[in-house]
């Protein structure tokens, strides 16, 4: 069983930037990020392979969002810069056993953290 926690999560003005935490204990997997706004859908974000050689992120955040990881502190990072009101939500963290990440499918979900970004 792996337990995510995410944290790094606030409220900053726009044209700011976050970096969120992603601590994961147990063994080391291929993590993804997603967004959960206010009446949307949940939707991806950046995706990490378990050795952190392969990334993957969605058109929308490309240039602005980076993914890493440091496996020796089992943690992934994801660093956002020039935030918009629209990035105001929920953001979670998803691992995924084996190369079940290349196909979206995550087995283990965190609970999640809000970010704030006004205008």
């Amino acid at each position: 069983q792996v337990q995510l926690v995410e944290s790094g999560g606030g409220s900053v003005q726009a044209g700011g930037s976050l970096r969120l935490s992603c601590a994961a204990s147990g063994r080391t997997y291929a993590v993804g990020w997603f967004r959960q706004a206010p009446g949307k859908e949940r939707s991806f974000l950046a995706a990490i392979n378990w050795t952190g050689t392969t990334t993957n992120y969605a058109d929308s955040v490309k240039g602005r969002f980076t993914v890493s990881r440091d496996n020796a502190k089992n943690t992934v990072y994801l660093h956002m810069d020039s935030l918009e009101p629209d990035d105001t939500a929920v953001y979670y963290c998803a691992a995924a056993k084996g190369l079940k990440w290349i196909k979206g499918v995550y087995d283990y979900w965190g609970q999640g953290t809000q970010v704030t970004v006004s205008s």
